[in-house]
């Protein structure tokens, strides 16, 4: 698909659930409340959406929720989708708790790139960001994963006072494992319960002062790094890499290829815009396929050039509740 921009788009995020079993302040605090069941899309229906999504051109599916791996079903799921004509690469995005007794069978199914969210390597610091005590087991997932050789990136969000003394900690895992550690700026949410978002550009500043011979990744590799839009450096003593995503403070729209469905089935073509399409409205008023596709069609023509994070009346358009979204 190309967009009125002529930006290819082969890339959907589809969050299977807005559950998870982590209540992260700033994606799903304890007052938030889930979809009820009936609105949430059944796996079949998922199923139907990206054999459409996949005629139309994307080629990547990432797999996230809420915490995918809560839904019931979500391995079938991922081996449907894997056998869909035009489907190339399944990835998945997981706090993963639950990752490790799942690695195995992700690696025969040929799911080898994992997005883990670790925000701290401190169990105080994880409980009062997270309100669970599961860091061990984040940890053991990840340790087990690179075992097996799969491909693993962590997903840490800095917030000023809570893990902004830990940031050069948590870059060191890439001294010595073969990780992409990334440093994500915090989307303005509805619910962040109160964090405050760290610049990336503070982070970067920090991580080149400990790191003076940091580089561009590219004078270590012409391979390309993955499908989205995060910058990476490393030195030329590193396992891994270091990564950063400026959400807010670096528009990197002009590139963007990617669009989003939920898991209540609402087509979103950007994070911080209020324009997309109720597919689930579609499906279940009995539209076919090729009704669908047009829908989708005329839908991705009205993808935004980028993200306002003002909206025309000045107010600020912030995302209601990024769990219900995928990120």
């Amino acid at each position: 698909m190309i967009d009125a921009f002529a930006r290819k788009i082969d890339y959907m995020r589809l969050s299977i659930t807005d559950r998870c079993n982590l209540r992260c302040k700033y994606c799903m605090p304890e007052d938030v409340e889930c979809i009820s069941h009936d609105n949430v899309l059944r796996l079949e229906e998922m199923h139907r959406l990206c054999a459409i999504m996949a005629k139309l051109g994307v080629k990547t599916i990432r797999l996230t929720g809420g915490e995918p791996l809560v839904r019931k079903g979500w391995l079938d799921f991922a081996r449907g989708i894997k056998g869909i004509e035009g489907v190339e690469n399944i990835t998945l995005t997981t706090n993963g708790i639950l990752l490790e007794e799942h690695l195995e069978e992700l690696k025969e199914l040929g799911i080898t790139k994992l997005n883990i969210s670790l925000d701290t390597l401190n169990e105080g610091i994880y409980e009062k960001i997270t309100g669970s005590n599961a860091l061990a087991d984040v940890l053991e997932s990840i340790t087990t994963a690179l075992y097996i050789g799969m491909k693993v990136k962590i997903n840490c969000v800095p917030l000023a006072g809570i893990n902004d003394h830990e940031i050069i900690q948590i870059a060191q895992m890439a001294e010595t494992l073969p990780i992409d550690v990334r440093f994500i700026e915090m989307m303005p949410t509805e619910v962040n319960g109160g964090l405050v978002p760290m610049p990336i550009a503070d982070v970067m500043e920090m991580i080149k002062a400990h790191y003076p011979d940091l580089k561009d990744d590219s004078h270590f590799t012409t391979l390309p790094r993955g499908f989205g839009p995060a910058k990476y450096y490393k030195t030329t003593e590193m396992e891994g890499s270091i990564g950063f995503i400026a959400s807010i403070s670096d528009i990197f729209c002009s590139t963007c290829n990617r669009i989003r469905l939920s898991s209540d089935g609402f087509l979103t073509l950007c994070l911080h815009h209020r324009r997309g399409v109720d597919l689930k409205e579609l499906l279940r008023g009995g539209a076919s396929d090729a009704e669908i596709e047009e829908a989708v069609k005329v839908a991705i023509m009205a993808k935004p050039e980028k993200h306002h994070m003002k909206a025309e009346d000045g107010k600020e358009v912030n995302l209601k509740h990024m769990s219900r979204i995928g990120g």
